[in-house]
């Protein structure tokens, strides 16, 4: 384990240095980070006019779940578009040969091998939005609703990064899976407004096949005070779950990999 956290700070330490030397691009991310969340948040208003619900959920209740979903785009913009989306490179020029002969798992090489600093505020904006929201619909935070709120959150990363990497995995047959990963993306922007909003069709989608229910309204449901021993045990299982089929997956994947030197 002290070699792999050794590893990862090099790794981190090395991207940072690399990316510190264009600073307007920080700038820039900043205002396309502002410009994506007042859309988001003038968009959600337009269903609260008039003093309506959306859902059952109030307007602070809807900006936790857009909170959790602003921090889990900010982790994809930070780590997983920037590592995961190589892979496909990696397989069509050659270079995954060199990654598999690492003497480290090549499944966190490929997962942790750079970040990209300009998702770093989303991540911010999204811990201060679910914060704020959380407080303003007068949450009163317990141990127990904190800790259930860490491991649903926890849970739900878990689960997007497994569904990102089991997508970027496929590149070992289909060279082409960036669409893919873009429907993905689009799919799981359905979390950013509460699960029970939608029609019980999309509600059975968006928990059973698609988890999106999991990756924002069941953790924002736990912030704001109301965690659910039933639907954490579901996450946590489910979290668990998608690990150990991206595991197996990619170990699957690489027995049809045919080196570019063979």
């Amino acid at each position: 384990m002290g070699r792999y956290l050794n590893t990862l700070l090099r790794f981190w330490s090395t991207a940072l240095a690399s990316q510190t030397e264009y600073q307007a691009n920080l700038f820039f991310d900043l205002l396309a980070i502002g410009g994506n969340l007042a859309g988001s948040l003038f968009v959600m208003s337009l269903f609260f006019q008039g003093g309506a619900s959306l859902g059952g959920w109030s307007w602070p209740e809807a900006l936790v779940v857009l909170g959790v979903y602003t921090l889990l785009d900010g982790v994809a913009n930070t780590l997983l578009r920037p590592n995961l989306s190589r892979i496909v490179s990696h397989v069509r020029e050659g270079t995954l040969d060199f990654v598999l002969l690492k003497p480290i798992d090549s499944q966190f090489w490929l997962s942790s091998r750079t970040f990209a600093l300009g998702g770093l505020p989303e991540i911010l904006s999204g811990l201060g939005l679910m914060g704020w929201a959380a407080a303003v619909a007068g949450a009163r935070p317990t141990p127990e609703s904190v800790g259930a709120a860490a491991l649903l959150l926890l849970a739900s990363l878990t689960i997007l990064y497994s569904l990102w990497f089991l997508l970027a995995t496929t590149s070992i047959w289909f060279v082409k899976t960036w669409n893919a990963t873009e429907v993905l993306r689009a799919t799981l922007t359905a979390g950013r407004y509460p699960i029970s909003a939608y029609p019980q069709t999309l509600r059975v989608l968006f928990t059973l096949v698609i988890p999106v229910a999991f990756l924002t309204t069941v953790p924002a449901e736990a912030i704001l005070g109301h965690p659910s021993w039933p639907w954490l045990l579901a996450g946590g299982g489910m979290a668990l779950g998608f690990f150990a089929l991206s595991r197996w997956f990619w170990r699957l994947a690489l027995r049809s990999y045919t080196s570019a030197s063979s």
